[in-house]
């Protein structure tokens, strides 16, 4: 099933059960208020919504256009958010364009950093800086969100947990970051809110596209319209998100409704293209020398979509525009 969360004057907004198509809608008061409840009685409340869903796909009750720019995330605030790094090929350009080497560690320990949390961005919400020097970078990235997960879940069990999956616009103030890590206590400034694509799907409703705890399909972006990369979430990813739920599980439970990122997809293949522009640019400093492609300036605009077999939109598409602060 599809699920989607519309703004309202509340700000953890309204759960509505989304059709296939994306462009109809059916509220959901008498079952679940918003996201978050459902998730905290999950069990519960699911097989309510699924039945809701199926109804909704055969045209048998009433519903409402569904606008995706007036989502909000689906969590608008998540009681935590995490965020992997699952694609070495993204981890070794950017450590390379430095001079360093690829750790034989992070074969086996996934990266792993702790968001913001308590504003997250609906999928046509503006990405906003005071100034275009920071560095305004976006990640598009493919993510879950869990029911509650005991501390030391296996890898085996941790893919029971994962209820909902969503894409994720990671957005990365990359001229910030570097003075913040040389302090060794990690992101604080160069992480702001991150965006969400506005439906969330359950594993079942994506089929043989999931599969081993992985997102088989490409992940389109587009800068300014123009093409920027489609690499394919399902290849190259070293970690699949059952072991990066375990990984964040290590020595804490989780939440119902923690969120959890895979990191910028990235393929070794280049022909793909790239779900961020620092791996461009690190790419070109490897090539040439130095970076040519410079990163977003207010007025720019990005676009992250994935599409099923059919040239579907399965999750909506995240369009965000850069502007400075009001």
């Amino acid at each position: 099933m599809k699920l989607a969360t519309l703004k309202t004057s509340d700000r953890d907004g309204s759960l509505v059960v989304v059709n296939r198509e994306l462009n109809r809608a059916r509220p959901v008061p008498d079952i679940a208020l918003t996201l978050q409840a459902a998730l905290d009685d999950w069990s519960g409340v699911a097989p309510q919504l699924q039945q809701v869903y199926q109804t909704l796909k055969e045209g048998e009750c009433e519903s409402v256009p569904f606008d995706a720019c007036q989502a909000a995330a689906p969590l608008p605030r998540a009681y935590q958010w995490l965020d992997g790094s699952a694609y070495l090929s993204h981890v070794e350009r950017v450590r390379k364009a430095r001079g360093a080497d690829l750790p034989d560690s992070l074969f086996d320990d996934p990266l792993m950093y702790q968001g913001a949390s308590d504003v997250m961005l609906g999928p046509c919400d503006p990405v906003e800086a005071a100034s275009e020097e920071w560095g305004i970078d976006f990640e598009a990235e493919v993510g879950v969100i869990t029911d509650d997960v005991e501390a030391g879940v296996s890898v085996d069990d941790a893919a029971s947990h994962i209820k909902l999956i969503l894409l994720i616009n990671d957005v990365s103030l990359r001229n910030l970051i570097p003075g913040e890590l040389t302090k060794g206590f990690g992101f604080l400034h160069g992480k702001p809110a991150s965006a969400f694509s506005p439906v969330a799907v359950t594993p079942n409703e994506l089929g043989v596209v999931w599969e081993d705890s992985k997102l088989h399909l490409p992940l389109t972006v587009h800068w300014n319209e123009r093409l920027f990369g489609q690499a394919n979430a399902g290849v190259d990813m070293q970690f699949n998100f059952a072991r990066l739920i375990a990984h964040a599980a290590k020595t804490r439970k989780l939440t119902a409704g923690t969120i959890i990122g895979s990191g910028t997809v990235s393929n070794y293949d280049l022909s793909r293209g790239y779900s961020c522009i620092v791996e461009k640019r690190v790419v070109e400093i490897i090539e040439t020398g130095a970076p040519i492609t410079g990163f977003m300036r207010f007025g720019d605009k990005v676009r992250m979509e994935m599409l099923d077999g059919q040239g579907r939109s399965i999750l909506g598409a995240i369009e965000q525009e850069v502007r400075p602060w009001r």
